[in-house]
């Protein structure tokens, strides 16, 4: 069926014939057609990595396959999204390993963009807890791997952005927990260089996440409040909690109704917005005890809420700098500042040392920022990017609508050995996408 489509950044969009399939012989079916396709789970990369003319849709293919409560493992179909795991896992006391910001994305799309959460400095992405994966190959041929079995395709696989291969069926680990709530401490940092210093004073929390206001000059340059979190136990719970430590909350979302006009985000509007965010952390430290929910996912509280940032979309704009370039993180931030291009959700995380072909963490601070899409944001970005590069920095391919070959290039080591094994796995390239055709990652 031909529709247009975008990812959530709604930037850019195109027209594609989306097609699905719900059983594998379905799928065979659509493989034996000659045009080329990218595979698509629900959309939730931000740029153009799911895009092309023809696209085949995974939200279809979704059933649990197995769910071994004592252990921890879980196997399940790659359209399965992460909101329909958590309420059979969660009565159970599992919790998934490793989650990114929102619970709308599927196993596959997790699996090929190798998402990572607030705990990587503490239990890696993704790729870490997965034991076997199942991909169906442009040729029509099922092949099983993991870190032992095809090691090459299983390592390319995870962060590959669907190149190598669709994959159907993921076997993972998931995380024991003893109640569904959270010990929060939210702590107020004055400046960058405080946040920098509770980032290292509290890397023992399994969770860690600063928000950070782009736009303060001065010294509260980078002023920030940063939120930790462990997993509560059931001693942690008042009695009334105890009775149903783990209990499943059904919370109707708000639905954002319709896009916002252009010029409603301004400088001025983030500056107010990120006062009044930093003013209600009125306390230097804040605890309390939180639903796992409102700690992993507080936006999918709102859904469609990306057309907050109007009808031409937004650029979300992540990357990763090593841990002794914060002189780096600086000055990103400073020509942010300068530009007045403040984010309403400016993120900083911690990443862990992670070694790979071509997933995106590795060992440092990633910082995620929202720009809407306006004349001269792009070639803004592209000297942001010249700033990452120079500090020995990487972008995010799952967040990326616009990056240049040569940005990819420096920024990823083991590049031309993932282009080696997509050519093995994918020989005539005919999985591609408007990403690894503007990256060169294919060439069709």
């Amino acid at each position: 069926m031909k529709k247009r489509i975008a990812n959530w950044g709604n930037f850019p969009v195109m027209e594609s014939n989306v097609e699905s399939f719900s059983f594998p012989g379905q799928l065979h079916e659509l493989l034996e057609e000659e045009s080329a396709f990218i595979p698509r789970g629900n959309g939730r990369c931000y740029g153009d990595a799911s895009l092309a003319p023809r696209t085949i849709s995974t939200l279809k293919f979704d059933k649990m396959l197995g769910f071994d409560a004592v252990n921890g493992i879980f196997e399940c179909q790659s359209g399965l999204t992460l909101d329909q795991i958590l309420p059979v896992i969660i009565p159970k006391g599992w919790f998934l390993p490793v989650t990114p910001g929102t619970k709308f994305i599927t196993v596959g799309g997790a699996a090929a963009s190798d998402v990572h959460g607030k705990n990587h400095h503490i239990e890696g992405s993704f790729s870490n807890h997965i034991l076997e994966m199942e991909l169906v190959l442009a040729s029509g041929e099922a092949i099983s791997c993991s870190p032992d079995q095809n090691k090459d395709l299983f390592e390319a696989t995870c962060g590959g952005m669907g190149l190598t291969g669709i994959i159907t069926r993921v076997k993972f680990r998931l995380k024991k927990i003893e109640t569904s709530f959270i010990k929060q401490k939210q702590v107020r940092a004055k400046n960058l260089e405080e946040l920098i210093y509770l980032f290292e004073r509290y890397h023992q929390y399994t969770y860690s996440v600063a928000w950070v206001d782009c736009l303060k000059k001065g010294t509260g340059f980078g002023r920030s409040i940063l939120m930790l979190g462990e997993h509560a136990s059931i001693a942690d719970l008042n009695r009334k909690r105890q009775r149903d430590p783990l209990q499943v909350r059904k919370k109707k979302p708000v639905n954002f109704p319709f896009n916002l006009p252009s010029w409603v985000l301004n400088s001025f509007t983030v500056k107010a917005f990120n006062q009044l965010y930093y003013a209600k952390n009125f306390k230097k430290e804040i605890n309390k005890l939180v639903y796992l929910e409102s700690f992993f996912y507080p936006l999918d509280a709102i859904l469609h809420w990306n057309r907050a940032y109007g009808k031409n979309g937004f650029v979300q704009y992540q990357f990763v700098l090593p841990l002794n370039a914060k002189t780096g993180l600086i000055e990103v931030m400073t020509r942010i500042g300068d530009e007045g291009l403040g984010s309403f959700l400016a993120v900083l995380k911690v990443f862990g040392k992670q070694e790979s072909i071509i997933s995106f963490p590795m060992e440092g601070y990633t910082l995620a920022l929202d720009f809407p899409v306006k004349p001269g944001l792009l070639p803004f970005l592209d000297e942001l990017d010249g700033i990452v590069l120079r500090y020995g920095g990487r972008l995010y391919m799952s967040k990326d609508a616009r990056m240049k070959p040569e940005v990819l290039q420096c920024g990823y080591p083991g590049l031309e050995k993932f282009k080696g094994i997509v050519r093995k796995y994918n020989p005539g390239e005919k999985i591609h996408s408007r990403q690894s055709d503007r990256l060169f990652l294919t060439s069709n």
